[in-house]
């Protein structure tokens, strides 16, 4: 059985481990993209000519929102190691959010559906919100 500390960072790394992906992934379809339509890499500089020349979005999106709502994650796992202060029920949630990221970028990077991938990130901004509420409660009544 695996302890409090290395399940938090097992969470942790298999986040970065998807985020990684997730940016391999870009790399490959939008050097593909850019090859077939013959788009010079200047030409897409900023944001705004990416969007206009690139048509398919779905991954380098979903890369960003990995660099959205998960940055609080990490904050929150990060400050419970330091601090030694991991409730019995915060590795647990930290899977639970976790394995939602990753149907998050799942729907994303495939089909993508609004209302599914909406579900699915407002299932976890309630957790982790939920989360950091009671890291913060439970850190206060031990101090």
């Amino acid at each position: 059985m695996m302890n409090q500390i290395t399940s938090l960072l097992l969470a942790c790394s298999t986040l970065a481990i998807l985020t990684f992906g997730v940016g391999i992934r870009m790399f490959v379809i939008r050097i593909r993209e850019m090859k077939k339509e013959h788009i010079r890499p200047q030409s897409i500089a900023l944001s705004s000519s990416r969007a206009k020349r690139l048509q398919d979005s779905r991954v380098s999106d979903n890369y960003n929102h990995l660099f959205e709502l998960p940055v609080l994650f990490y904050t929150l796992c990060a400050l419970a190691i330091a601090s030694q202060h991991i409730p019995g029920w915060l590795p647990v949630s930290a899977w639970v959010f976790v394995i939602l990221r990753i149907i998050h970028s799942l729907i994303q990077c495939s089909y993508n559906k609004v209302m599914h991938r909406f579900l699915v990130f407002l299932m976890g901004f309630i957790l982790l919100g939920l989360m950091w509420i009671a890291f913060t409660i439970s850190y206060n009544l031990v101090q």
